[in-house]
């Protein structure tokens, strides 16, 4: 006879965030991965801000989502290098997140970014239950997957389509239309962190590059020390204006005219 104990055991839910691993103990792969996933998630916030002003979205960098129950649990996330979610709370009761847990929300991310270190075949792989590429378009399903190389200076993007994943052809600037967030993806040849390399990142639609704080605090005093400067030269002007005009007085002055006022 099943006890009351075992009975309340067996009606336990799936576990949640707090009850699953936050890693696989592996480490990130390069020194590059980390600040790319901030140079995207600070880029893209103002766009997020303006989409979600109720503050329900969350971004994952380098977590996992849990897609299937497995032994041990880990085995059954995937752990993109970088997502995003929209309409889902930041916080849960409270609490930071410390994975995705597919089967407690049920929406899926609409992009996830992997940032490949290899050969790129683990990005690509789709081997039934195991590859990276089948977990997110048979399982996961985000609408977007972007495969990007730094070493190759370039990036993948896959938009599902009919079920399955379509790769997709870049516009005239080169870059990738995410039309639901209303931007576009692509690489930025430049210097981040003290690193020049060819960087993955966002644009909106006019082809106008998304900027990180600390890249539109600079705009801005490069914007203020132009306004100084152009002050500076209006009252350079005017000083040299005004001594014109005081020598011409004193020159009609000496020929016994009185400048009028």
């Amino acid at each position: 006879m099943t006890s009351a104990t075992n009975r309340a055991t067996d009606l336990t839910p799936f576990p949640d965030h707090t009850q699953l691993p936050e890693s696989d103990g592996t480490f990130v792969k390069n020194f590059q991965e980390h600040p790319q996933s901030i140079l995207l998630t600070d880029s893209i916030k103002p766009i997020l801000q303006q989409r979600h002003p109720d503050g329900q979205y969350c971004i994952g960098q380098d977590c996992g989502i849990y897609w299937r129950m497995t032994d041990p649990p880990e085995k059954g996330a995937a752990a993109p290098d970088w997502f995003y979610v929209g309409n889902v709370p930041p916080l849960l009761d409270g609490q930071t997140r410390r994975s995705y847990v597919f089967w407690r929300e049920f929406i899926a991310p609409l992009i996830v970014l992997e940032f490949v270190s290899g050969d790129g075949s683990e990005e690509r792989d789709t081997t039934p239950w195991k590859g990276k590429f089948w977990i997110y378009e048979q399982v996961i399903r985000p609408p977007f997957y972007g495969i990007y190389e730094v070493n190759q200076a370039s990036v993948e993007v896959y938009e599902l389509i009919g079920g399955k994943y379509q790769l997709l052809s870049p516009n005239e600037r080169g870059h990738y239309s995410i039309t639901p967030m209303g931007v576009e993806l692509g690489i930025w040849q430049g210097e981040y962190q003290n690193m020049e390399l060819p960087w993955l990142r966002w644009w909106d639609e006019q082809g106008n590059l998304l900027l990180t704080g600390e890249e539109r605090a600079e705009q801005e005093r490069q914007r203020a020390e132009q306004e100084s400067q152009r002050a500076e030269q209006e009252r350079q002007r005017a000083e040299q204006e005004r001594q014109r005009a005081d020598r011409l007085a004193a020159q009609l002055r000496s020929l016994g005219i009185e400048p009028e006022a």
